[in-house]
């Protein structure tokens, strides 16, 4: 009975009780690290410089030489005391960094409370409740990484480090847009400056290169929603490989990174950026840096100007811009310096006047907000500049063109500020009574001295460069041959190309104007040095140069029939016989030989494509555009090739961050021969070319059926149809199987091209070579369906693509079977 009484009061009071309460848990103290389960991964505490008095919790690759750190927790608040530092699971359920000095730094912020954690295989610190369920993981918190298996939302978005040395959140983030249908980059979270384009169902339109999932498997779910979200994963290559490591970063630059890691090198090799030029991110630079994607780093000071920050400029922080050397604008007796035909990034504060440049200049001094002025020759368009311009960059960067010339305000030299005192002005002018007749004599002998050395060295320089048969230009005969860069005829990767003809004589030139004017004098005249060197029957020739003040141009031989990718669309009206394209294949093949093979240094071109193929009167072939090569010594030692080439003509160890040999051209070289015998590209990106009802991604991609049909012997199919069968079929039998071989994933087994030379020329036997894996991988569905039957033109007689190829056995060597 007395039991039965007390026993609603005990439950009573067990009620009204708080329940036991959870113990804090020191995760990680000091210098303690975690690893994650096969050690690729380490939280711990780290300091981005010896000596430095900041710390940050973070996640960085384990086994690095050089630390990688990919995600950063309290990169707002370093901690000070590295020794009292730890991450710990509190009582209610958070993680939190803090220390003795400075307090609670860093917090997850869940909404719901977790008793534990977890350092998962992906780089993922995950806490989570008591069914195991997470209720906060960091890969939904990212900083500049983006690692496989993060999955990123509408609310989720990357951020770059201040500068390279400062994990603090920088002005560059990766983001979804906002109809959730694209990846943005975007300055401040406000101003977007590249984009991924939309998404197809397959790929996105601006980045083709992932239509080949070599290394990347792609998951977007839900696209165009609030809902939308957006992975991708790494397979391994083969079933008893580990997937290989690689990541996306978002640098403290503004660009878009993909590296993957070399176990052979011991480093990460960058095959994938944008935007790839770096003058295209907004506002990198800052106010009045000048941007030039030739030099080591890409933002300098135009003369008469210094960094704003240099500490922050020595870390790759140049958002503070520039400022004169000699005091601040404002004073009449300032002057102007013509900086040349420069754009700048977003709005500037100006007024537009109809007035000569010379009255253009004196209201600018006029009004002390002034900071220079665009003056147009023309039309005497005057427009004053209220605000200093941001992000300045040559204009060839960029479609159109422009007579705008800009003029920047300066002191005049020698002006100096503040009060001078009498008695110093009358030593001054003591002194200098006493050393005015010194001074008179002594200075014409310095001069006429300097004079005599410099003429010296300018005649040693031109007969320096008259042995090599190239003159040098000044700016202003350019300008007048190429009748103002009037004639624009191509763009490539490095500037505007335009016609001209040269002074004193009928002959066509093509005048390339880089877009990168701030590279050295002594870099920029080796290399013009080292191409001036390279002379072929199949190389374009360079003729001279120009290097002045910020001017790089290069002067080539006119190609009056273009370049070969204007003769590969089926409705160009442009028609090459078989003769023609046969006589280009085998000039090209020789040209890129001598690359690798006959000058004083291998050369690998790095660029391949019908677009570096240049074609004369007689429409022989003319390779052209050496801007991407490496140069190695002659014990062909792999290089790290740090650029991506074009995409479509990539070898596929360029694409797995592999280093790259001379076999990297000859895999370019035989995409090339592909689209020269079918007269078409091997990419359409838009499938409108080929027809209404082609509308899928998988119809894009024209090697995998090329290469089916050409194995099995169905070469006739993949030749170009408007020939109407006017063609040599022992040497289209020839070439298309050169073209595969040349396509192998291994390169062991590629040839080398003066192999590639006398394989076209029949001296060297050509056997039925075996498929490519990759090729095969596409056609037979595993991850990517290549070209549909539709995709070809009526009298190809496409099929079925979904089957897959039978290899005719391995081969030990080039063209032989192994045993």
């Amino acid at each position: 009975m007395p039991c039965t009484t007390y026993l609603p009061l005990l439950l009573l009071l067990l009620f009204l009780l708080p329940p036991p309460s959870v113990q804090s848990k020191v995760i990680i103290k000091g210098n303690q690290t975690i690893l994650s389960f096969k050690a690729i991964f380490r939280l711990g505490f780290f300091s981005t410089t010896n000596g430095s008095s900041n710390w940050y919790l973070g996640i960085s690759y384990a086994s690095m030489p050089t630390p990688t750190h990919v995600w950063v927790a309290n990169r707002i608040r370093p901690v000070s005391d590295p020794d009292s530092s730890t991450l710990e699971l509190t009582s209610t359920g958070y993680l939190i960094v803090s220390n003795l000095r400075d307090g609670v730094v860093w917090q997850t912020d869940n909404k719901q409370p977790g008793t534990d954690f977890r350092f998962s295989e992906t780089g993922n610190l995950i806490l989570i409740n008591d069914d195991g369920s997470p209720v906060w993981q960091s890969f939904d918190n990212p900083t500049d990484t983006w690692l496989p298996g993060m999955n990123v939302t509408g609310v989720t978005a990357m951020t770059s480090w201040r500068s390279l040395f400062d994990p603090s959140p920088g002005f560059y983030s990766l983001r979804l847009s906002p109809s959730f249908n694209e990846f943005q980059l975007v300055y401040k979270g406000t101003t977007p400056y590249w984009s991924t384009g939309n998404w197809t169902g397959e790929a996105f339109v601006g980045v083709p290169e992932m239509t080949i999932p070599y290394i990347y498997r792609f998951h977007f779910v839900n696209p165009y929603t609030p809902t939308a979200s957006f992975w991708y994963i790494v397979p391994p290559l083969d079933s008893v490989s580990e997937p290989r490591l690689t990541r996306f970063m978002v640098g403290a630059n503004g660009q878009l990174k993909q590296y993957t890691w070399d176990p052979q090198t011991q480093s990460w090799n960058m095959f994938w950026l944008q935007p790839e030029n770096p003058c295209r991110v907004y506002n990198l630079c800052g106010q009045l840096g000048f941007c030039s994607s030739e030099l080591l780093k890409p933002c300098a000071c135009i003369r008469g100007f210094r960094p704003r920050n240099d500490a922050a400029w020595r870390s790759d922080d140049y958002s503070d811009g520039c400022r004169r050397e000699n005091g601040d604008s404002g004073e009449k007796s300032d002057t102007f310096e013509a900086v040349g035909d420069l754009r700048y990034d977003g709005d500037v504060k100006m007024s537009r006047l109809q007035v000569s440049k010379s009255s253009c200049a004196k209201t600018c001094l006029g009004n002390s907000s002034c900071v220079g002025f665009y003056h147009k020759e023309k039309s005497n368009l005057c427009k004053i500049l209220l605000e200093s311009p941001n992000n300045l960059k040559n204009s060839s960067s960029w479609t159109g063109t422009s007579e705008d010339v800009l003029y920047i305000r300066e002191p005049k030299k020698g002006d100096s500020k503040g009060n001078i005192s009498k008695s110093i002005i009358i030593l001054c002018s003591v002194v200098g009574s006493i050393s005015v007749l010194g001074f008179t004599l002594l200075v014409p002998l310095i001069l006429l001295k300097r004079s005599r050395k410099r003429k010296k060295t300018r005649k040693q320089d031109e007969d320096g460069f008259a042995v090599l048969n190239l003159k040098v230009f000044s700016f202003k005969e350019l300008q007048s041959a190429t009748n103002g860069f009037s004639d624009k005829v191509g763009h490539g990767g490095f500037g505007a190309v335009f016609k001209g003809t040269l002074p004193g004589s009928s002959t066509f030139v093509a005048v390339k104007r880089l877009e990168r004017p701030g590279s050295g004098e002594s870099e920029f005249r080796a290399e013009v040095c080292t191409i001036g060197n390279i002379q072929h029957v199949n190389l374009v020739r360079l003729r001279g140069f120009c290097s002045e003040n910020l001017h790089r141009l290069l002067v080539y031989d006119y190609m009056p029939q273009g370049s070969l990718s204007s003769y590969l669309s089926r409705t160009s009206p442009k028609l090459l016989s078989w003769e023609t394209r046969f006589r280009i294949a085998l000039g090209t093949a020789k040209g890129i030989a001598y690359l690798h093979e006959g000058c004083r240094d291998c050369i690998i071109h790095c660029d391949i494509k019908p677009e570096n193929i240049l074609l004369d009167s007689d429409y022989n072939a003319k390779v052209s555009d050496f801007g991407l090569a490496k140069l190695l010594g002659r014990d062909f030692s792999r290089v790290l090739a740090t650029m991506r080439g074009t995409w479509g003509y990539v070898a596929p160890e360029w694409i797995s961050g592999l280093p790259i040999t001379t076999k990297a051209d000859v895999y370019s070289f035989g995409m090339t021969l592909l689209e020269l015998i079918g007269g078409r590209r091997n990419v359409i990106v838009n499938s409108d070319t080929l027809g209404e009802k082609e509308t899928e991604p998988e119809k894009w991609f024209f090697p995998p059926w090329a290469a089916r049909e050409i194995i099995q012997g169905n070469v006739d199919s993949v030749v170009d149809s408007r020939l109407n069968g006017e063609y040599n079929t022992e040497e289209v039998t020839r070439m298309a199987t050169v073209a595969i071989w040349c396509i192998q994933d291994n390169e062991e087994i590629r040839p080398a091209m003066g192999t590639v030379v006398k394989m076209l020329e029949g001296v060297v036997e050509v056997t039925v070579p075996p498929p490519p894996k990759l090729i095969q991988a596409l056609v037979s569905g595993d991850s990517y369906r290549g070209v549909s039957g539709t995709s070809c033109s009526e009298g190809h007689g496409c099929s079925d693509l979904n089957t897959g190829l039978s290899s005719p056995g391995s081969r030990s060597s080039f063209g032989r079977p192994s045993p």
